[in-house]
């Protein structure tokens, strides 16, 4: 739970008050290998914290995987939209590898916000983050060759590609596996 701590305490500082209820309200979860954290169509009833492991949200369309995000250490991570809406994930979330979380209900979150509005300032900042890193993405994807997102992967997040397949990062990026292997020759 350290790291959550240092993780929570990068974002905004939160009284000890506010740590210690939120430390009460939290559930360690450990999933394996290929499991599943959220399947499409269910409801996503908790926010998560990875502490140790490796995630892919990914959707089905058409019998094919799109893979969209990856979390590793130190990630928040859930359904965003099933999540915030109350309505089935369109997504599911997958572990790569055996992973380590810490949970919490959506009902516990916002009995926490009432109580601790420290908590509800540092959940926001947390969501905008990940709104940010989603239009970059958006922006990434729609503006920047096939090339030119495989070299920013390598500049950004260079541990994607020793803990990923092929496949699955080829997919990240938009691109074929061979497409992938024809750039990665280049690079």
């Amino acid at each position: 739970m350290n790291a959550l701590y240092n993780c929570i305490s990068k974002y905004y500082p939160i009284t000890s008050e506010a740590w210690k209820a939120l430390s009460n309200a939290l559930t360690q979860i450990k999933i394996p290998r290929n499991s599943f954290l959220v399947k499409e169509g269910t409801v996503c009833n908790n926010l998560y914290f990875l502490e140790r492991g490796c995630l892919r949200g990914y959707y089905s369309l058409d019998g094919k995987e799109i893979t969209y995000w990856f979390g590793f250490e130190d990630n928040f991570v859930t359904s965003f939209y099933s999540f915030i809406s109350r309505k089935p994930a369109v997504e599911n979330i997958q572990a790569l590898e055996d992973s380590t979380l810490w949970s919490i209900s959506y009902e516990a979150l916002h009995l926490l916000f009432d109580a601790h509005h420290d908590l509800e300032r540092l959940v926001r900042i947390i969501n905008e983050q990940y709104y940010i890193r989603l239009e970059e993405r958006f922006m990434a994807m729609q503006f920047k060759t096939a090339k030119e997102r495989y070299e920013q992967l390598i500049e950004n997040s260079p541990h994607i590609l020793h803990r990923i397949s092929l496949g699955q990062t080829a997919s990240y990026l938009g691109i074929s596996q061979e497409t992938l292997s024809r750039i990665r020759s280049q690079v």
